[in-house]
């Protein structure tokens, strides 16, 4: 058993926080229109449907992302070259992508990150957003 506390979901977002630098809206635009960044798209498919997508964000649901990022696993998507590849985790509003970026970071992708304030503030910075195709 451990002696640890339990700490609130708040306390765990500064603590995660802490570990790295978060991005903004037009720092991850610059990179990844530069080719120094993978833009990950975690949003569930009624956001995108509603809000829309971010031109050349790859779309890997919240519960593979792990599994498809990861550059040693056998279900990764070919943007997964390597460890030291720049990742920008983008959610909703930027709670869950810090969780995912953390996570991320335990399987060794250094430089995984998150959107402060996610594709809300992409979007509130006027950056591009392009509809989502319509799925039946």
């Amino acid at each position: 058993m451990s002696d640890e506390q339990p700490v609130g979901i708040d306390e765990l977002l500064e603590r995660v926080r802490a570990g790295y630098a978060r991005v903004e809206p037009r720092q991850a635009y610059e990179a990844a229109r530069a080719g120094e960044a993978l833009l990950v798209d975690i949003r569930y498919a009624a956001l995108r449907e509603r809000d829309g997508l971010i031109p050349g964000a790859v779309v890997v649901e919240r519960n593979e992302l792990e599994w498809r990022l990861d550059p040693q696993g056998s279900h990764r998507l070919p943007e997964a070259t390597g460890h030291d590849l720049r990742i920008i985790v983008i959610c909703n509003e930027g709670y869950a992508s810090t969780l995912a970026a953390a996570s991320l970071h335990q399987l060794g992708l250094h430089r995984a990150t998150d959107l402060t304030g996610g594709f809300q503030a992409w979007r509130a910075a006027g950056l591009p957003v392009t509809d989502a195709p319509v799925t039946r």
